[in-house]
């Protein structure tokens, strides 16, 4: 078996009478890309201090190529690390920038200026080496530390939320250079950020990390298709996820739910679910909407409709007074007008998405 390139074991860290991090385990490989998304304050930053040395775990081990490194300073790791708000040293230029953890482990000029030269091209950033930090924009601030965090080819990588500060355009392009940029260096990568969007377009696998643990470690799209609980539904999805509180009623050899006025049939795997209290989940992308009734729709009204990016949302009124979210192409929503008419709705039954009420935690879909 392959020894994973970064492997947190049971780690633990305490802050006074706050647990912050309560035995959190992960293993990354050499060339993978783990997301860590949660809320703020569920202890993204301080793993990363963990990992790069500049904290200490209260319990547990951190082991970069089969070897502990708790002992080890930050220098010592085979860490790179690269922040939200850039951390560049303002009097020396982009190149200094760049060179200084070349310069701090003493290798020769001219590899410098090859291995500089080489990341700075990679990045689009060439003709600004010789600029300072208050001479660049945001995004070649961003790319000035990202080359210093990756010019050595570190084993591990750490990237704090580094896109946070860049306008929207560099963002967008980013997210689709990053996973091509940071496969090519080999280096096992933590990239840490609160946007749902970015995390499933750049991760190989996403670890959503709530209240000091990883509540599900899994790919792209087993995060949004099959989370782990409601809190992981309500996180990943714009607009957010609708919930309803009902009780599915065994009917006729199958499993109906009442809702939206109307009785609905669930899928078989629901039948262990009959006369318990759930929360249904239904994505607004699964709610089809048609002007004109279609099997299994119920008719509902609209309310409002408002642009979102590339597609928009349909605020919807069931016949028993709930709110429903849907979302069509934007260019499908002049269709709608603005608002305030009867259309009609149909969700698929085995789309649907059940959670525990009590703990959250999902019901349905069973499968992993």
């Amino acid at each position: 078996m392959t020894t994973p390139r970064l492997a947190l074991d049971r780690l633990r860290k305490r802050y006074r009478d706050t647990v912050v991090l309560d035995d959190v385990s992960l293993e990354v490989a050499a060339g993978e890309t783990v997301v860590v998304c949660g809320p703020s304050g569920g202890g993204k930053t301080v793993l990363l201090r963990l990992i790069s040395g500049t904290s200490s775990p209260d319990a547990g081990d951190i082991r970069i190529d089969g070897a502990s490194v708790l002992n080890l300073g930050p220098e010592e790791r085979d860490v790179g690390m690269a922040f939200q708000n850039f951390a560049l040293y303002p009097h020396l230029t982009a190149f200094e920038n760049i060179a200084s953890p070349l310069r701090a482990h003493g290798l020769a000029e001219a590899e410098i200026k090859e291995r500089v030269g080489s990341i700075a091209a990679l990045l689009r950033i060439g003709h600004v080496l010789g600029h300072r930090p208050r001479e660049l924009s945001n995004g070649q601030k961003q790319r000035t530390a990202l080359a210093r965090a990756l010019v050595r080819g570190p084993g591990v990588l750490l990237l704090d939320d580094p896109l946070r500060n860049v306008d929207a355009k560099l963002r967008y392009e980013m997210r689709l250079e990053l996973p091509r940029l940071l496969g090519s260096f080999g280096s096992a990568v933590i990239y840490v950020t609160q946007d749902y969007k970015e995390a499933m377009a750049l991760g190989q696998r996403i670890a959503v990390l709530r209240g000091g643990r990883f509540e599900q470690v899994a790919v792209p799209p087993a995060i949004y298709d099959r989370p782990a609980n409601v809190e992981i539904a309500r996180l990943f999805g714009d607009p957010t996820i609708n919930l309803y509180p009902c009780r599915p009623q065994a009917m006729g050899g199958g499993t109906i739910v009442e809702l939206f006025g109307d009785r609905l049939p669930l899928e078989a795997a629901a039948g262990g679910l009959a006369g318990r209290d759930v929360l249904l989940g239904v994505r607004a992308e699964d709610v089809e909407v048609t002007l004109e009734p279609v099997p299994g729709a119920v008719p509902v009204e609209l309310d409002a409709v408002t642009p979102l990016n590339v597609r928009a949302v349909l605020y919807l009124r069931t016949r028993d007074g709930k709110e429903l979210l849907a979302t069509v192409a934007e260019d499908e929503a002049p269709r709608f007008g603005r608002g305030h008419r009867s259309v009609w709705a149909r969700v698929t039954p085995d789309r649907f998405l059940m959670f525990d009420p009590a703990s959250g935690a999902r019901l349905l879909p069973v499968a992993a």
